[in-house]
């Protein structure tokens, strides 16, 4: 099996949950790609979450990232132009993100997606971080 070409939400850049993967799907997107099923919800969604946290508009990083800014150098920018967190608050988004789909207003859409997926009975599947991985061919990260 090929390896997905979007990392794991979990996985950190800058100590940011998310914010790498973001960056993945918009250089993937730019090359032609990315999976159809994801491209409805590009700077929407957890994306459109990441943006709001960095205070940034998603066009102005599309731009960067497309313009050949490596990862960091794509944080840097999003921490000058928009809001640079603390730790306290990185800390907050990292488990608020973390734990997205277990009892909160998407478990709704969580148990949808599993019930999609035919990952129904995966108990061990609780956020939507997790459902992610398992979809995407990954071991979920606890």
């Amino acid at each position: 099996m090929a390896v997905f070409p979007l990392r794991s939400p979990s996985q950190k850049t800058g100590g940011i949950v998310y914010f790498g993967r973001m960056l993945d799907k918009i250089r993937v997107h730019a090359r032609g790609e990315l999976p159809t099923e994801y491209q409805p919800n590009l700077g929407k969604g957890f994306d459109g979450s990441c943006i709001k946290f960095l205070r940034v508009k998603y066009d102005e990083l599309v731009t960067r990232v497309n313009g050949g800014a490596s990862d960091e150098e794509a944080l840097r920018w999003c921490f000058q132009a928009g809001h640079h967190p603390s730790d306290e608050e990185i800390l907050v988004w990292n488990e608020w993100m973390r734990k997205r789909g277990w009892n909160d207003e998407i478990t709704p859409i969580l148990a949808r997606r599993k019930a999609e997926a035919g990952l129904s009975n995966r108990d061990d599947i609780q956020t939507m971080f997790g459902f992610i991985d398992v979809d995407e061919g990954r071991s979920p990260r606890v």
